[in-house]
């Protein structure tokens, strides 16, 4: 009998254990599974925002690479025509022109302003050591001498560096006398790019590298300079400059497959910008979530294997085993204990690690948001130039030096528009003044003139007689009204009959309401939300109402828009009125 029951008594333990191995198999297979499904979508979809970012980046170097030499091309035209210059070349007395062009620079802000006379010869200059020496055989000077137009010049340098410069003849009723040389400091924006742990290089019309983050590639191709410096080592070199970045992984700078290479076209002579973007911010994230991913399938698996011990023994005899029981209990309730304090401090380094990367997600942000907020007046500043180019092939120059003052107050709002996004990400400011909206209206509508003039748009604009105060930051409010301006003109883009309603009330509070006749807003809960855009890629990014809402609500108001009864889309301002309030403290 004895030997007929131990077969019997051994088998129900063998099935168990095959169960047991057969669950922990599977459990396992299902988890990496998982893990690798996550793995595969998060890198594309991190990839893809991570390659958003640098185009929005890339995007906004060359907007400013382009500001930088539209705000130097106008400066040979203006001291082309000063009679100070003009007669100290006629008289050769020099005496006071040194001076004069360092003023110039200060209020300019360009490179370095040079005067040669018609032998080549430089009389006068910013720097003053430069004073005799003879460039006739420079490129800007001969090119100079060839043009009746401005010119703009790259060579290079003694040292390997490339100088930028543009050059116009100085005449006087007809005789040449001699040449203006204004030099455009882009040396720049090479330290603005080495700080984004970058490799960034722009090249000529033919190809040569003319700006780089890595000094080695100045004068080269692209190629040879990839060879004399490839791009991981030089983002690294880069990164070790910058301290905020020396955390990132040494591995993820020497493999090809970690640099995303893109590459845009500059609209000036030719030029390309190149930039090398590292996708360690993308696996930092991506294992941020498979290590919580990891985590939680090993808890489970430490209960699972809890469970089935628990289950073993019970099947034991109690008053034979209670004592190994207890102890068996105590070190897995030990272990349990362990377990769970790792995964508090693994935890702990994992919100570490996504609040690194949220910090990057609105990096990005901002830079588009810079890049929206600059469009409009470069727009304005394109359609002055435009028309300034028109009055002086018509030698209407005191019409075209309008438009020249014009472009320098586009320029000024360029920069206060620059700083006040750095206000909007902290959320306040510090420059309210008591205004009347009628004036910021008519402000607004005066910067949109020469779109509204191209598109043949009728504006119906409604205003009270009486002042209608309000207590705001003017900058940021005519902001608003223009980013409003704009998506109605972009909304009534394919009407037959386009009209803008702009209406200005005063009861409580200030109400500007713009309204249109498009076909409306399909949907209003998503609106306000940044990055939501229905216009086509490349018109917008889906950031001005996200930002307008912003500045308003800063303000004190709020912005609401809706759907009009007889079709297209009606924005309303809402703003306190300061002599309401006024009343009411008294």
């Amino acid at each position: 009998m004895s030997d007929q029951d131990t077969p019997a008594a051994g088998q129900p333990a063998q099935r168990l254990s095959w169960r047991t191995r057969i669950g922990v198999v599977a459990f396992v297979a299902v988890a990496i599974a998982v893990v690798w499904v996550t793995n595969a979508i998060l890198t594309e979809r991190y990839t893809a925002s991570t390659k958003t970012r640098a185009e929005v980046r890339q995007a906004l170097y060359v907007g400013n690479l382009i500001s930088e030499l539209q705000r130097n091309s106008v400066v040979p035209l203006l001291l082309s025509r000063d009679p100070a210059l003009i007669n100290a070349l006629n008289s050769g007395d020099f005496s006071q022109t040194s001076q004069r062009l360092i003023q110039y620079l200060e209020e300019i802000g360009a490179a370095s302003f040079s005067l040669h006379d018609a032998s080549g010869r430089i009389v006068a200059a910013t720097d003053r050591s430069q004073l005799g020496t003879l460039n006739r055989q420079r490129p800007f000077f001969v090119d100079a001498l060839r043009s009746s137009d401005t010119v703009f010049t790259t060579y290079q340098n003694d040292s390997g560096g490339f100088e930028f410069a543009y050059s116009r003849r100085v005449q006087d009723g007809g005789q040449l006398l001699g040449v203006i040389v204004v030099k455009v400091d882009l040396r720049k924006f090479e330290q603005s790019w080495a700080g984004i742990a970058d490799a960034v290089l722009l090249t000529n019309s033919e190809g040569r590298i003319i700006l780089a983050t890595e000094p080695r590639w100045r004068g080269l191709t692209v190629d040879e300079a990839l060879e004399a410096r490839s791009a991981p080592s030089a983002i690294l070199r880069a990164i070790q400059a910058t301290a905020d970045w020396t955390a990132l992984p040494a591995d993820a700078f020497f493999t090809g497959e970690a640099l995303m290479r893109l590459e845009s076209r500059v609209p000036f002579q030719g030029w390309r910008m190149v930039s090398f973007t590292t996708y360690a911010s993308v696996r930092e994230r991506v294992n941020s979530v498979l290590a919580l991913e990891i985590m939680g399938f090993a808890i489970l698996l430490a209960g699972w294997f809890f469970l089935t011990s628990r289950r073993a023994l019970s099947r034991l005899s109690f008053f034979q085993r209670e004592s190994a029981e207890l102890r068996k209990l105590n070190a897995a309730l030990q272990r349990e204990i362990a377990e769970r304090e790792r995964v508090e401090k693994n935890l702990e380094v994992a919100e570490q690690t996504l609040a690194q990367s949220s910090k990057l997600a609105a990096l990005g942000e901002m830079s588009a948001a810079v890049s929206h907020e600059l469009n409009q007046p470069l727009a304005a500043m394109k359609t002055y130039l435009a028309g300034a180019k028109l009055l002086l092939q018509r030698r209407r120059p005191d019409e075209a030096l309008s438009s020249f003052q014009r472009i320098d107050d586009l320029i000024e709002r360029m920069g206060a528009i620059t700083r006040q996004l750095k206000s909007y990400a902290r959320k306040g400011g510090d420059a309210l003044e008591e205004v009347d909206a009628r004036d910021c209206v008519s402000s607004a509508l005066s910067m949109m003139e020469p779109q509204l003039k191209a598109r043949k748009v009728s504006i119906n604009r409604s205003l009270p007689r009486e002042p209608v105060m309000v207590l705001v930051d003017r900058l940021r409010f005519e902001q608003v009204l223009i980013n409003l301006f704009r998506n109605a003109l972009d909304a009534i883009r394919d009407v037959d009959d386009p009209q803008i309603d702009i209406l200005l009330t005063a009861g409580a509070n200030a109400v500007v309401t713009v309204r249109d006749n498009g076909h409306g807003i399909e949907d209003l809960v998503s609106l306000f939300e940044p990055f939501y855009t229905t216009k086509q890629p490349g018109d917008g990014v889906g950031l001005g109402l996200a930002i307008s809402s912003g500045i308003v609500t800063d303000l004190g108001g709020r912005l609401t828009a809706r759907n009009g009864r007889k079709g297209g889309a009606v924005f309303e301002v809402e703003l306190p009125r300061l002599n309401r309030e006024l009343e009411a403290a008294e």
